[in-house]
């Protein structure tokens, strides 16, 4: 039997670093859903798709040639074979995100793809929808969150120099609130954790997830 641990929540409370270090940890492959939404984004800007025709986007995504990493050690994304890992997280692209994830038909795709990959085996996947859509029958569902002055510090630190204080406001706080009008990550679903990372390290949010799967019977 698989067992999955998957977490949701809004833009630099910590999801990626948290399932990355657990999915280290326990031996468990692991998926950034999150990335696939901007590689179709990388995809629709490569297309010349206009930023607002939704059936076009929806098209791309369908016909995404599309290999995306499990192995938390070696994340990496190919598109067509090209190695995009870096230009997911370009401005530009993110710019386009919520385009892609605020399609509902775009968004059906990746959940279909999404949930193949994780049929083969354990996994801590993290980002949207991860806990009542992907994974709704996870053994372990949290919702990871954050005050945003500390989501913004954190992302600011990842992205450095290639965002000013005004595109990264955009990129954490816009994103979330165009992405709410399609899902709901501010409030936990019925059976979802919540844990606040905002005064944690990370090895004690990670210690956390990993007693709440020792506690949901993970050996």
């Amino acid at each position: 039997m698989t067992f999955w641990i998957a977490i949701d929540g809004p833009s630099g409370a910590g999801k990626s670093t948290a399932a990355k270090g657990v999915a280290r940890r326990l031996g468990f492959r692991y998926l950034d859903t999150g990335a696939m939404y901007r590689a179709v984004a990388v995809g629709c800007l490569r297309s010349g798709v206009d930023h607002g025709d939704g059936p076009a986007i929806a098209d791309v995504t369908r016909g995404l040639d599309l290999d995306i990493s499990t192995d938390p050690d070696n994340q990496y994304i190919l598109l067509a074979g090209d190695d995009i890992t870096r230009a997911i997280r370009e401005p530009a692209v993110s710019a386009w995100v919520s385009a892609v994830s605020t399609n509902p038909e775009c968004r059906a795709e990746l959940v279909r793809r999404q949930q193949a990959i994780i049929a083969g085996g354990d996994f801590v996947l993290e980002g949207r929808d991860t806990t009542t859509v992907i994974a709704p029958t996870a053994q372990v569902r949290l919702l990871l969150v954050a005050r945003p002055e500390a989501r913004l510090r954190r992302r600011g630190a990842e992205l450095g120099a290639k965002v000013d204080a005004a595109q990264l406001r955009d990129q954490v706080l816009r994103r979330d609130q165009d992405d709410s009008t399609l899902v709901d990550f501010q409030n936990a679903a019925a059976g979802v954790r919540v844990l606040d990372s905002t005064d944690l390290t990370i090895d004690a949010v990670q210690d956390q997830i990993i007693a709440w799967a020792r506690q949901a019977g993970l050996s």
